[in-house]
């Protein structure tokens, strides 16, 4: 791949580069800490010193209990773990078969519960969004019924980055006695995560998102949520989830969302002003295109478009050799263009939900990166428009 420049790196949404320092804080438990946590000998208990370290760590930084930390492999798996889990446990107490959740949700969600759906029986309904991607918590509460047993909400779209109005959603939700689960991958380390005002029973993670490593998440667990392991084997974190930990993992995501939480001001301040720019200069330098998502209620670092008559991938492709990595969430198979089913659902029609572009900036982006998308992305989408 030729690029001219230097890499401008804008897929923050996707993965982030882990922290030196975080690195730095794991380095020990490759090598010199490496005991099973499990193990009553000192090499264990060593590891398992760390790791409930790292889970207080955490349960500091959310204003919950250690107890109410479980260590996941992925965000993914937090998620599953908390809709199998509570559905499970819902069938097997009997109290109910109901799961409400919106058309937007991230696949780890909306995968899993049709899944629940298609092979366990549990029924299903999904509560429209507008057209920015905003749920109203009124059409929450008319969709709870009586044996409604969980709400799963995505706290802010990976896609076109609108925050949902959480809080009025858990308020909903604990009022009508019914569980509510919050996809929270991509706010770490960009909103504040205050579990009380939120009001939510369960929430997921992943490291990776806030400059920490891969294969490591975790799922906030409310005290007195009743969980039936998604995966069994061990006994693991306190039965909830089985398989050896990953202490270096829990570790790092430990620091990252500690360095994520301290610095989440300042920078939030600082991605804000150089995401306005960016959408102020796509929307007035290319035609036919719209901004995706809240123009208020988004992520500080987040801007999300769509343009008529192009195909997103290949938009992100083209961005690839002029050296700047974006990405697209509209998917292709066979070579044909799918359209977003995240922009389906807030009503674009397919020639504009086939054209989605998301620019998620991060640590290492500055003004100069900002105007040197400005300066390609408008040719790019023009050449692409007479090539089609």
């Amino acid at each position: 791949m030729e690029t001219t420049g230097r890499q401008i790196y804008m897929d923050h949404s996707a993965t982030t580069p882990v922290d030196p320092r975080v690195v730095d804080a794991m380095s020990l438990y490759w090598s010199e800490v490496f005991g099973n946590s499990e193990s009553a000998h000192s090499f264990g208990q060593e590891a398992a010193n760390a790791l409930e370290q790292a889970r207080q760590t955490v349960a500091d930084l959310l204003g919950c209990r250690p107890s109410e930390v479980v260590f996941t492999g992925s965000g993914t798996e937090a998620d599953n773990l908390a809709l199998r889990g509570t559905a499970w446990a819902a069938r097997q107490s009997g109290s109910g078969n109901h799961i409400v959740t919106t058309p937007i949700e991230h696949p780890a969600v909306g995968n899993t519960v049709d899944q629940l759906r298609d092979l366990f029986g549990f029924e299903v309904t999904r509560v429209p969004v507008d057209g920015t991607g905003l749920l109203d918590p009124d059409d929450v509460a008319a969709a709870i019924r009586p044996d409604t047993i969980l709400a799963s909400v995505v706290f802010a779209n990976n896609e076109i980055g609108t925050v949902q109005r959480m809080v009025k959603i858990g308020q909903v939700c604990r009022e009508r006695g019914v569980l509510f689960h919050a996809d929270a991958v991509q706010a770490a380390g960009r909103l504040p995560l205050e579990l009380d005002d939120l009001g939510v029973d369960l929430l997921a993670l992943s490291a990776h998102k806030f400059y920490g490593p891969k294969g490591v998440g975790l799922l906030y667990v409310r005290r007195g949520t009743v969980l039936v392991p998604a995966i069994t084997g061990g006994g693991h974190e306190r039965g909830r989830r089985p398989g050896t930990v990953n202490v270096a993992g829990a570790v790092g995501l430990a620091a990252a969302l500690r360095l994520a939480e301290e610095e989440r001001v300042a920078e939030a301040a600082r991605l804000r002003r150089l995401r306005d720019r960016l959408i102020e200069g796509v929307l007035a330098s290319v035609p036919d295109s719209c901004l995706t998502g809240d123009p208020k209620l988004r992520l500080p670092h987040h801007a999300s478009f769509a343009f008529r008559g192009v195909e997103g991938q290949a938009v992100v492709l083209d961005l690839d050799l002029e050296g700047i990595a974006a990405s697209s969430g509209a998917a292709c198979a066979e070579g044909e263009p799918e359209p977003s089913f995240v922009l389906e659902a807030m009503g674009l029609p397919p020639d504009w939900s086939i054209g989605s572009l998301r620019l998620t900036l991060g640590r290492s982006n500055d003004e100069a990166d900002v105007e040197r998308v400005l300066e390609v992305l408008p040719g790019i989408v023009q050449r692409l428009r007479a090539c089609g």
